[in-house]
């Protein structure tokens, strides 16, 4: 637990991640009955590179909390849009844009994005131009490619 900025977060396992946000929602002295938002960062050096917060709200007692899960890339995240039916559309654009793995969700799909749309394009690996014809893991062989079509260019 933390506080920054003025708010509290609260960074729990994704196996408990259900439990928290029923006693966040449930319990009188909390009463969070509203999640604002739900986003992720991504820190590609990390095992679980990816924080996905939900920013709660208290529509009653009138503050708020962040609560955070790590993640890893396949690692499958819970989804709370049972708790919070709020979190059920932004849960999909975090799914469209940074492809974490939400479980249990009644329609997890692409929101944003076309349906065969190469990647996720929120990440911070994903070429910034976009993924061209081919999506490559590696950034470094996205550039080589990039140099040598503008090598062709110029001979």
């Amino acid at each position: 637990m933390s506080f920054y900025v003025g708010d509290w977060t609260v960074i729990v396992p994704s196996s408990k991640l259900l439990d928290a946000g029923r006693f966040l929602r449930d319990t009188p002295g909390a009463a969070f009955d509203f999640c604002s938002d739900v986003t992720a960062s991504d820190w590609p050096p990390r095992p679980k590179r990816f924080d996905v917060i939900y920013c709660l709200y208290s529509t009653t007692l009138r503050h708020r909390v962040r609560l955070k899960v790590r993640a890893g890339e396949h690692d499958p995240v819970p989804s709370v849009s049972g708790i919070w039916p709020a979190a059920n559309w932004l849960e999909r654009e975090v799914y469209d844009l940074f492809g974490v793995n939400f479980t249990g969700h009644p329609n997890r799909r692409r929101i944003l994005m076309p349906d065969d749309w190469q990647g996720f394009p929120q990440r911070k690996d994903y070429p910034l131009e976009g993924p061209g014809e081919l999506l490559m893991e590696n950034p470094l062989d996205w550039l080589k490619l990039k140099q040598a079509r503008e090598e062709s260019e110029i001979e």
